[in-house]
């Protein structure tokens, strides 16, 4: 009896061994995403800061003569000046959007979000074409009105890149700050003047000390686009690092000198990641009542309320309808010439770069989304983290750490074709589709990752359970239950990838192949040469693309109440 109790145990022994043994492989094997994920990250960056090490003692040396100190200056009252006038902007129009009422708020709390559809780079070039000295506007005060333009400030100044860039992201303050009000209700306010406060002393007092880890939060985002800017800042021609790092690789033609800049810019990026990751650890809602804030919204009266409406509309006018209108105006005056095989290659490129990078990452979005759900270790935690961290990276900096990458692997991989196949080849990966797309990965993952994660929360365990019941488990639990349930968010988040993609200038101008020109590269080219009217057709088209995502928040909004 002791025998043939024996022989079952030890079989038990075998399969649990081998089962665990099996599982361990499989953990190993999908967090291996997870994995090189985060190191598609982590290389571009090691190598950036490992270019300290070999400094380009001539190049380095003229830069630090003659450009270094231009560019830390130009970087500064860049940033400063864009936090100051997104602020401005962005929480006044929020704070009256969210908390008052007055003629058009329920039009201005949708149409103050439309300015994110408007690169900085196409609303910079319009802004200089508008209201330069040979502009329409310069030129009306001229011979219409007689009037000397002496007085009429300096586009192509610090104000002007610094006014262009405010209007351009002040949306990121609005949307958190709006947000932030929103849950407040209007019964903080009464609280405050209860104590002997003012309206707007209970506005400084109470309400937005209560917001600022949103506005913070907000504010941190503008900085960290403004840092990351290359097309706006060249257009005006204000050096800042970006358009430093660009100089250097191909004016200075040092890659390492590139990369040492982008070190030095890297420093103020985690900085600001830091900060950022603070202030949102700060935040938390607190909801005084599901409709209390709908009615019993602030009532502005006579002057008061048009003086909102005026201020808000001036600021969509400004921001977003002028700059279409002249682009539609410029787009019908060239549109005989540039409307031609030239202008469909430039899309056909644009649309396969798109296409193919939001098939990518939402593909490796699914799969680390679901990584994270199975796995809630710290390990698998920081893997995520570091591997959706891209996108607070410039597009600059992560092209130049990709490229010196691509360089190392070139070599041996050209010495293995000539000496092993006899193939004698000057490069295998640089200058191809693979370096872009990878770029593009590491950049936008986020965007696509945040967007499928937060439906695969919608996902119940129940499910999961009910699924393992019937023998789904692993890849075919996440391909036969996960994807039918998640296939509006995965809609969602490539078209936001495709978007991010299709306007994306720094990656794709500098690491695509020869010749494959994309319409954000031909913005460049021709407003380089100042042909502000026929860089308008490609920029129509990218702005109508950067709508998309816009309307499908504004979608998903319309339930909510603001």
């Amino acid at each position: 009896m002791t025998i043939s109790i024996c022989a079952p145990d030890s079989k038990l022994q075998y399969r649990s061994g081998n089962t665990l043994l099996n599982w361990l492989r499989a953990m190993l094997s999908i967090r291996a995403v997870a994995v090189i994920a985060a190191c598609g990250v982590l290389l571009p960056l090691l190598v950036i800061a490992s270019s300290i090490l070999q400094p380009e003692t001539k190049i380095w040396q003229h830069i630090v003569d003659t450009l270094l100190l231009e560019l830390l200056k130009n970087t500064f009252v860049l940033s400063v000046g864009v936090l100051v006038g997104t602020f401005f902007i962005g929480v006044g129009s929020a704070w009256l959007t969210a908390v008052c009422e007055f003629p058009g708020r329920s039009f201005f709390n949708w149409a103050l979000v439309l300015p994110l559809a408007m690169p900085t780079y196409v609303l910079a070039f319009v802004f200089i074409g508008l209201l330069d000295f040979s502009g329409p506007v310069q030129t009306f005060l001229r011979e219409q009105l007689n009037l000397s333009a002496n007085w009429f400030p300096n586009i192509r100044s610090a104000g002007g890149v610094i006014l262009v860039m405010s209007l351009a992201l002040f949306p990121y303050v609005y949307l958190l700050a709006r947000n932030a009000f929103a849950t407040q209700g209007k019964s903080v306010l009464e609280v405050s003047r209860a104590l002997g406060h003012s309206p707007t002393k209970a506005f400084f007092k109470a309400a937005l000390p209560m917001a600022r880890p949103w506005i913070a939060s907000g504010m941190m985002l503008v900085l960290m686009e403004t840092l990351a800017d290359f097309g706006a800042v060249s257009i005006f021609n204000y050096d800042t690092f970006t358009t430093g790092i660009y100089k250097a690789w191909f004016g200075f033609f040092s890659l390492n000198a590139a990369a040492q800049l982008s070190s030095m810019l890297l420093v103020f990026v985690f900085l600001i990641i830091i900060v950022e990751q603070r202030m949102r650890s700060k935040m938390q809602f607190h909801q005084v009542g599901k409709i209390s804030l709908a009615a019993n919204r602030l009532r502005l009266e006579g002057w008061k309320k048009w003086t909102a409406c005026i201020s808000l509309m001036s600021i969509v006018l400004i921001a977003f309808v002028i700059p279409c209108l002249q682009l539609i105006a410029w787009s019908t005056a060239t549109i005989s010439v540039e409307l031609d095989g030239r202008y469909f290659g430039l899309l056909f490129r644009s649309l396969l770069f798109s296409s193919m990078a939001a098939a990518s990452i939402t593909f490796l979005g699914v799969l680390l989304a679901y990584i994270q759900r199975q796995h809630t270790d710290l390990f698998t935690k920081w893997l995520i983290r570091l591997s959706t961290m891209g996108y607070a990276l410039p597009g600059t900096v992560l092209a130049v750490g990709i490229v010196i990458i691509v360089n190392w692997a070139d070599k041996p991989m050209v010495w293995m074709f000539r000496e092993l196949l006899g193939i004698e080849l000057s490069s295998v990966l640089n200058g191809t589709i693979v370096v872009v797309l990878f770029a593009y990965t590491v950049r936008f993952l986020t965007a696509g990752f945040n967007t499928i994660n937060n439906s695969m929360l919608r996902i119940t365990r129940n499910m999961d359970e009910a699924a393992t019941l019937i023998g789904v488990t692993g890849i075919d639990l996440l391909r036969r239950v996960h994807i039918p349930i998640l296939k509006n968010g995965l809609l969602i988040a490539a078209m936001l990838v495709f978007v991010d993609v299709m306007k994306e200038m720094p990656i794709t101008l500098m690491t695509r192949p020869f010749g494959w020109d994309t319409l954000a590269v031909k913005v460049f080219e021709l407003t380089s040469e100042g042909e502000w009217q026929r860089a308008a057709l490609p920029s129509i088209t990218l702005v109508a693309a950067g709508l998309i995502p816009l309307m499908l928040l504004n979608k998903k909004a319309e339930g909510a109440t603001f």
